[in-house]
C-alpha cells in the first residue's frame, strides 16, 4: 500500500513538472507540502503532490487573471486613443 502511494505520488509530481510555465511554482509547492507532510505524520511524498497540485492551479489561476487583465487594459487604451 505504502509503495503504491508513493508510486502514485512520485507520477503526480513528474506529471505535474511536465508543464514549465509552472514549473517554479510546483516546485516551491513541492517543497513546501513535502515539509508539512513530513511533520503530518511521515507523509512527505504524498504533501510533496499535493502542494504541487495546488501550486499550479494557483499559478495557472494567476495568469489566467493576468492574461485577462491585460485584454481590459489594452481595450480600454484602444477606446481613448480612437
Amino acid at each position: 500500500m505504502r509503495k503504491t502511494l508513493s508510486i502514485a505520488a512520485a507520477a503526480a509530481i513528474v506529471s505535474f513538472a511536465a508543464v514549465p510555465a509552472h514549473a517554479g511554482a510546483c516546485l516551491k509547492g513541492a517543497l513546501v507540502g513535502a515539509v508539512a507532510g513530513h511533520y503530518a505524520g511521515h507523509h512527505a511524498l504524498l504533501g510533496a503532490a499535493a502542494g504541487c497540485a495546488v501550486a499550479h492551479h494557483m499559478a495557472a489561476k494567476r495568469a489566467r487573471e493576468d492574461a485577462q487583465y491585460d485584454r481590459q487594459a489594452r481595450t480600454l487604451e484602444r477606446q481613448r486613443a480612437g
